[in-house]
């Protein structure tokens, strides 16, 4: 996001905390609000899908928003937090590691934790004109089972994780997403595995050859977002990424389009 699309942002984000517009109000039209905060109306829909992810707006008919909630939820204050005295590997190889870390909660005697440390994932979302999704149908030998996956992979060290997600795309499908949009990052098992997840959005691709990695083949497929729904229902969909990228897209989609 530019920095003029990042001050749109910020700007309409700011008339609703600041209560110009309250819960269930309607956005002014996509044509006032590209005219009034000067901004192309393709840069305005980038701003309009962040914010309807970041929860502050719903998408309730088409080119149509309402603010979202009662106001916008506090942050509380940040407690004491556990003390880390130090750790020590267990296990160590260039795909994972194992570390017992010494740790000391607020009023708990202190203990060692096992920490599992993954590389950093980009995983991408590409949506087509009709509104289909590229996946992988593929068989994972851990919980032996076949199912649809997003394309992703490693982080290489000094590469950008919007680089990753289309490199990744490309190689494990053959096809070239077009730009990429980070929607979310987070940690899958936050207890007690430190594995980030970066999750982009990518309208359209276009189709550069045949897959090049082989040790992640899988049947390439355009699948319907009304079809997700349902394998989602059948435990079909395999992978937090995959849910993740999935649930925020079908939460994002105008009404109209469900």
């Amino acid at each position: 996001m530019g920095p003029k699309t990042q001050r749109v942002y910020e700007t309409i984000r700011t008339w609703i905390e600041s209560g110009r517009y309250s819960a269930g109000d309607k956005l002014p039209s996509e044509r006032a609000l590209s005219a009034e905060l000067e901004i192309g109306r393709t840069a305005l829909r980038q701003v309009l899908a962040r914010l309807v992810g970041e929860h502050f707006i719903k998408a309730h008919d088409r080119s149509s928003y309402r603010v979202l909630g009662g106001g916008i939820t506090p942050t509380p204050a940040e407690g004491e937090p556990w003390k880390i005295h130090g750790s020590r590997s267990v296990y160590d190889n260039p795909w994972v590691t194992l570390d017992l870390v010494d740790v000391e909660p607020p009023g708990v005697e202190r203990f060692e934790h096992h920490v599992v440390r993954l590389f950093r994932v980009a995983i991408t979302a590409v949506i087509d004109e009709q509104d289909r999704v590229l996946m992988l149908w593929r068989y994972r030998f851990v919980p032996q089972q076949w199912g649809w996956e997003l394309p992703g992979g490693i982080v290489d060290a000094g590469e950008d994780a919007a680089a990753t997600a289309v490199r990744e795309t490309e190689e494990e499908t053959g096809w070239r997403p077009g730009p990429v949009e980070h929607v979310v990052s987070y940690q899958p098992m936050i207890g007690m595995v430190d594995s980030p997840h970066e999750i982009f959005i990518a309208r359209g691709a276009e189709k550069v050859g045949d897959p090049t990695d082989a040790e992640e083949a899988g049947e390439v497929a355009w699948v319907s977002l009304d079809d997700i729904p349902r394998l989602m229902s059948e435990g079909k969909l395999m992978g937090s990424g995959t849910l993740v990228a999935l649930l925020h897209i079908l939460a994002a989609r105008p009404r109209g389009a469900r």
